[in-house]
């Protein structure tokens, strides 16, 4: 069993690029917690988190240049489950199975920085729906955090429409190093709940789209990674309109969206094959 666990750990560390092992407490009950936990602070070849239920104790794993210990420990107490740098929002913690109901600290604080000039640090004590809520709304970024996301989406958008499949790979890492930059602590609150959901998804398509030249392939990540890119433009402030667009021939006749920058169609989906087959479904503002 030793064996297989120093060998599983190994493996992890060849996966993640710029390893930094940490360990920290996080406060849970069961295998239950134990999946939640992990699944919340897990991100594919940039994060590995390994819980033990009897200890409490996380042995966390992750790319030092894409991410850190708070991100990821933000995430799980999002979902759930308090660590002795972060509490979880109350209202997700009621709703955690009762076997998962674990004792929690009052002298447990959690400290968020806050994007004031004065670069002051704001202690949050038991009440961390405040963290959650209001703080984040005062939190909201002098520099969008979503920007250089979106900017980066539409790049991999105009290269799908030109069918350059070299430049789409080039365009979507770029959009997966803005999703692995954005500072959830400077979201509103309404971007953060969206982003908590979309999060991984988004990565997963903008990390397939870059591992391969093929439009064809591209295309088919590109569907759903313009779902939740919709999901997450929809509570996001922009200086200008954004245009929700549909072509109902892709997707093998079952439809498939994309957002723009411009109200003319510009076919993702088909490029120069059909430019101009689709039309706007929706004017985001």
């Amino acid at each position: 069993m030793a064996i297989t666990v120093l060998l599983s750990f190994t493996a992890c560390n060849a996966q993640i690029k710029n390893a930094k092992t940490e360990s920290v407490k996080i406060f849970g009950n069961c295998e239950m917690c134990e999946t939640t936990i992990e699944k919340a602070g897990n991100l594919k070849k940039i994060a590995k988190v390994d819980w033990n239920k009897d200890t409490k104790m996380a042995t966390i794993t992750y790319d030092a240049k894409k991410t850190n210990q708070d991100e990821i420990l933000k995430r799980i107490a999002l979902s759930g489950y308090d660590s002795e740098k972060f509490l979880a929002p109350n209202d997700v913690y009621a709703k955690l199975p009762e076997c998962c109901h674990y004792e929690r600290k009052a002298q447990t604080v959690a400290k968020v920085e806050t994007p004031k000039k004065d670069t002051a640090k704001t202690e949050v004590k038991e009440d961390h729906s405040a963290h959650s809520h209001s703080a984040m709304t005062e939190a909201k970024q002098d520099i969008p955090q979503l920007k250089a996301v979106f900017d980066n989406y539409f790049a991999v958008k105009d290269a799908l429409v030109k069918t350059d499949g070299n430049a789409s790979s080039a365009k979507a890492k770029e959009l997966l190093t803005a999703i692995n930059a954005v500072k959830m602590d400077k979201l509103t609150t309404e971007e953060h709940t969206v982003w908590m959901k979309v999060m991984k998804d988004l990565a997963f398509d903008a990390e397939h789209i870059a591992d391969t030249k093929d439009a064809s392939h591209q295309r088919d990540h590109f569907m759903s990674l313009s779902k939740n890119m919709y999901a997450l433009m929809k509570v996001s402030k922009t200086e200008t309109p954004t245009y929700y667009q549909f072509c109902p021939m892709a997707n093998d006749g079952k439809g498939a969206n994309w957002l723009s920058k411009e109200n003319a169609v510009k076919n993702p989906y088909y490029g120069s094959q059909m430019l101009s087959c689709g039309k706007t479904v929706e004017t985001i503002k």
